[in-house]
């Protein structure tokens, strides 16, 4: 599937959870959230990406039994009563949840801990031919902003996510099935997070497709000195057009239209080159 990408596709993120860091219950509720979407597919998302589980900086891990009962009405919902063909993600660590998922009518895994955390989801991948997000992180979500600390932080998340490609190849997953992110914010500070923004083409180079997860993300706030999350739509609109000049595929956002908008504007300058 991720081989086939032709142009950048917007991720809307649907969090049915009640914590997240920026919309936190905020779309908890079936109707709420089955709203949301249809928002963000009128605003031109490509993918929902939804997660039933938070992975905000000093998260508490969530029962799987949670998850499969946030995630899979939404999920079944949206092939039911909405846009049928609409790619749908799952946002999640365990295999158990991805498979419920995949079966309800997901269509992509996404997982922040790149198969570390339940190495099942890997199988599960290779044997339902499912597209797989790899994603760089240090440490869990409860203590990845505990002091986090690279040398060379590009290469570092290079080299983890080369190793993470050999074991999902290994277990099986199609090469073009795999896409990959940097993990912005994940066990990361913030002069981290700049430098993988400003070298994301080392990972454009990998030769998979990229995904950059930067939507109003807390070091953007100290940058722009503002504490509210949902303030930093322009902010992150600006990492989305440059991601795309740097040739990141994929963009994980809260704010739809404004990304689309950033995407496709920059995406017609590169073409232009």
């Amino acid at each position: 599937m991720f081989s086939h990408l032709n142009k950048p596709l917007i991720m809307g993120i649907l969090n049915v959870t009640p914590d997240s860091f920026s919309d936190g219950g905020k779309y908890s509720g079936f109707n709420d959230a089955l709203n949301q979407v249809e928002r963000m597919l009128a605003e031109g998302a490509d993918i929902i990406d939804i997660g039933g589980e938070s992975t905000r900086p000093g998260a508490d891990p969530v029962a799987v039994e949670d998850q499969l009962q946030r995630v899979i009405p939404v999920i079944t919902a949206i092939r039911q009563q909405l846009k049928s063909d609409i790619l749908i993600s799952i946002d999640t660590t365990s295999s158990t949840v991805a498979k419920a998922a995949l079966k309800a009518g997901a269509n992509i895994i996404n997982d922040v801990s790149a198969g570390q955390h339940d190495e099942d989801i890997l199988a599960l991948a290779a044997q339902t031919d499912a597209p797989i997000i790899l994603m760089h992180s240090q440490g869990t979500p409860k203590t990845m902003q505990d002091n986090p600390y690279y040398d060379d932080v590009v290469q570092e998340v290079i080299d983890v996510l080369k190793k993470r490609i050999n074991v999902a190849l290994k277990a099986g997953i199609k090469k073009e099935n795999i896409a990959i992110d940097p993990g912005i914010g994940f066990g990361k500070r913030k002069q981290d997070n700049l430098d993988l923004l400003a070298h994301l083409d080392a990972l454009v180079a990998l030769g998979f497709p990229v995904l950059l997860g930067a939507s109003r993300k807390r070091f953007m706030g100290t940058l722009c000195d503002v504490d509210e999350p949902s303030e930093l739509v322009t902010a992150t609109a600006v990492t989305t057009a440059l991601g795309v000049i740097a040739g990141v595929r994929i963009f994980r956002v809260h704010d739809v239209k404004q990304n689309r908008q950033a995407a496709d504007v920059a995406w017609a300058i590169k073409q232009s080159r």
